[in-house]
């Protein structure tokens, strides 16, 4: 069993940000309402590919959430390094077609308030990167609330300049692959037809198979968190709880 570390000081408030990609889990207690939220933006060092933002999960109920579990899981060519205050989840704790994630325990959230976390990540801008925010009851497998698998992405990259801003809910475009030069113009004969001019269009890197599209009706995503399993379905937010296995003893 992951032991999670403690998370970081109570907010007033939950901190500005987005929760699109998000929804309740289907067997959240009525009078709960739990959320999490993610910056609208983050910027991506170009040299280092590095980013670094916040975070936020916000009880906007009438009543004491109790024991929770934030995990934030890195998709594709968003990779999550470090989470302040949260363990890492090994491989086997989390779903395969992750790459990385970390597991944050909070003990409660009164009524109105929020916990942020900052989130260290790198993202390989010749990919799609994605991330997922679900949030458990204690370390139980009652899904509260699910965030994503939401991409981060821009569709005008900018590999000359310091950073590149990416948009959340966009799909990334990565940067056409730098030329290596202009190609010598072929020279026509008059007995020689022109040969026709190659496309202006770069090919597109390949996407990894395992990498599950956002939207309703995409794949179905396995998530082990607290020795339970879970199914949750990208975009679409639609969760399935896995039968209990009460009877059977866990390692």
């Amino acid at each position: 069993m992951v032991s999670f570390g403690a998370g970081t000081a109570l907010a007033a408030g939950p901190t500005p940000g987005s929760s699109q990609g998000g929804t309740p889990g289907p067997s959240a207690p009525a009078g709960l309402k739990i959320s999490t939220e993610l910056p609208s933006t983050i910027r991506v060092n170009n040299a280092t590919h590095r980013t670094t933002f916040t975070a936020t999960v916000a009880n906007h109920g009438s009543r004491a959430t109790g024991p929770v579990t934030l995990t934030v899981l890195g998709l594709g060519g968003m990779r999550i390094t470090g989470v302040r205050g949260c363990a890492p989840l090994p491989s086997g704790k989390r779903p395969p077609v992750t790459n990385s994630g970390f597991g944050c325990a909070i003990p409660d959230l009164a009524p109105g308030q929020s916990r942020s976390y900052t989130v260290s990540a790198t993202y390989d801008l010749a990919k799609t990167g994605k991330i997922c925010l679900p949030v458990t009851e204690g370390k139980s497998d009652k899904v509260l609330w699910q965030q994503g698998p939401v991409p981060f992405g821009t569709t005008r990259p900018t590999p000359n300049a310091p950073d590149t801003p990416l948009l959340l809910g966009t799909d990334n475009v990565p940067a056409a692959p730098p030329s290596a030069g202009a190609s010598p113009s072929a020279t026509t004969s008059p007995t020689t037809k022109p040969s026709t001019p190659p496309s202006s269009s770069p090919a597109s890197p390949s996407t990894p198979p395992e990498l599950p599209k956002t939207g309703a009706g995409d794949g179905v995503l396995p998530l082990t968190a607290g020795g339970a399993l879970l199914l949750l379905a990208g975009g679409a937010g639609v969760w399935w709880a896995h039968r209990n296995r009460r009877g059977a003893a866990r390692p």
